[in-house]
């Protein structure tokens, strides 16, 4: 796996957009915005023989003409042209490119094919073409088109298709999930799944890597970078194609074959990556690894005021294979002392329908402290009983506390169910993973437990296998041989 000059993608002193224009609908001026609307602080130079000037930027002819060789160049220039674009830039010195353009073909004589040649006579690095972009957060980078910048984070996403990175760029910014990369691969003609996997597994400001997937070119390399990372952080994957229709449609899209689905589904077992189904299960991959580190642990201590949404919750539980907690004797006798004698004795903890902040906090405390439960599913019902905002801050504020004291703290997940735009921000400023029911929280947990299962998979090693005596002795013999022969075959000393 080649991460070189990767350093240079993510984190660019200079950018030059090749192929901006003032016409609104141009993807480059769409770029050479993002770029300013970021806060790129490196420079940015544009290349364009028709204008002299676009938004307020002096643009030269060709990039023979640059000041400086650029470390990031964005091409989006029609398709014939992208090939000479791409020698250019090679010639000029520059460190990577990100190909815009689509339309460029595949395979040998393709101008896509060309475009590779000719980076790889000057060691340029290309990501596409036919992608979004490249975003970072550590550069206040945003050199793609997609319509705004997401919030700095600690998940690294790499999309092959650029409308999937668009929409979770998209997501991200209205539900407070950052990014510190995002990246499309497009038709990935140069850089591809291995190099940033390898390039993010060992990148201080990535805590998890996202990967949305329609198909493998290189799978050896594709399984060594994938295995590696998986060693050091969550890496969550979703495959499109899993069935003839889709795999068809998703050759009709990146001209590559997605393959037989069975295929990747043990590849992604044995690499140890976490793989969801669909983007419902990708956005609640985010939502919990954006705020919840892996535990070690699977059993689930759930506490609402519905028993309702309580028993949904637990079937949930075991259909993902989850375990649900048993309450310690203590607790028992905490939550006694606490709640009002029709509480359920069990878990789920049903606290009943007219449950205060106070008695909501209460019952929280005592199953933080509980020995017996990894994590707590935290869930309310609204009723004209109780404020649903008032019992959410006093959760959020508790689990803060909570955090704070601890080295490895307890994680805390949420479901306020139709709960009100004033409820959301709260439990996102606690760094809490909320959730619209039941049933996306339970598999959020399941997430982080199957990934911690996966890691174990991964690091373990097969027992030891004692040799039967046949097999001792014919051991013995082949080494008494080789001996014999390694001595015949020394020179004799006169």
């Amino acid at each position: 796996m080649s991460t070189y000059r990767l350093d240079k993608l993510f984190s660019p002193r200079s950018v030059a957009v090749v192929g901006a224009s003032p016409r609104d609908t141009s993807p480059g001026r769409a770029v050479l915005r993002n770029l300013r609307a970021a806060g790129f602080e490196g420079s940015v130079s544009l290349v364009n023989p028709r204008y002299g000037e676009i938004e307020g930027i002096k643009a030269v002819k060709t990039i023979q003409e640059l000041r400086q060789a650029p470390d990031l160049l964005v091409i989006a220039t029609p398709p014939q042209s992208v090939p000479g674009v791409v020698a250019a830039a090679g010639e000029k010195g520059a460190a990577t490119a990100v190909i815009i353009t689509a339309g460029l073909g595949h395979g040998e004589g393709s101008l896509a094919d060309a475009c590779e040649k000719a980076a790889r006579a000057s060691g340029l690095r290309l990501v596409g073409p036919n992608c979004l972009g490249v975003l970072s957060s550590r550069a206040k980078l945003n050199a793609s088109f997609a319509a705004r910048t997401p919030p700095a984070g600690e998940l690294a996403l790499i999309s092959q298709s650029g409308a999937i990175a668009a929409g979770l760029i998209e997501w991200s910014a209205t539900h407070d999930i950052g990014f510190s990369a995002a990246v499309s691969l497009g038709d990935k003609v140069d850089v591809d799944f291995g190099d940033l996997l390898d390039f993010f597994a060992v990148d201080g400001a990535t805590r998890a890597i996202l990967l949305y997937i329609e198909s493998v070119n290189n799978a050896r390399k594709f399984m060594s970078a994938a295995r590696a990372a998986a060693r050091i952080k969550p890496v969550v994957v979703v495959k499109s194609g899993r069935h003839a229709q889709g795999a068809k449609a998703a050759q009709t899209h990146t001209g590559a074959l997605a393959g037989a689905d069975a295929v990747y589904d043990a590849a992604f077992r044995r690499a140890g990556l976490l793989r969801v189904l669909d983007l419902d299960e990708l956005f609640a991959a985010a939502e919990t690894l954006g705020r919840v580190r892996p535990f070690p642990g699977k059993r689930l201590a759930i506490l609402t005021n519905g028993g309702g949404v309580g028993v949904l919750a637990v079937d949930r539980l075991a259909d993902l294979g989850g375990t649900l907690a048993a309450l310690s004797p203590a607790t028992v006798k905490k939550l006694d002392a606490a709640l009002p004698p029709i509480w359920s004795r069990a878990n789920p903890v049903d606290i009943a329908g007219d449950a205060d902040a106070a008695r909501y906090l209460a019952a929280f405390e005592a199953l933080l402290e509980d020995r017996e439960n990894d994590a707590i599913l935290v869930m309310n019902v609204p009723t004209a009983l109780a404020s649903a905002d008032t019992t959410a801050r006093s959760i959020a504020a508790c689990a803060q506390t909570h955090r704070n004291s601890f080295l490895r703290p307890k994680p805390v997940f949420a479901v306020w169910v139709g709960s009100s735009d004033a409820t959301t921000p709260i439990f996102e400023a606690a760094g809490i993973p909320s959730y619209a029911t039941e049933s996306d929280a339970v598999r959020g947990f399941m997430h982080l437990v199957r990934y911690r299962r996966a890691l174990e998979a991964l690091m373990a090693t097969p027992p030891r296998q004692r040799l039967a005596r046949s097999d001792r002795d014919h051991a013995a013999a082949c080494r008494l041989l080789h001996s014999d022969r390694t001595r015949a075959a020394r020179p004799q000393r006169r």
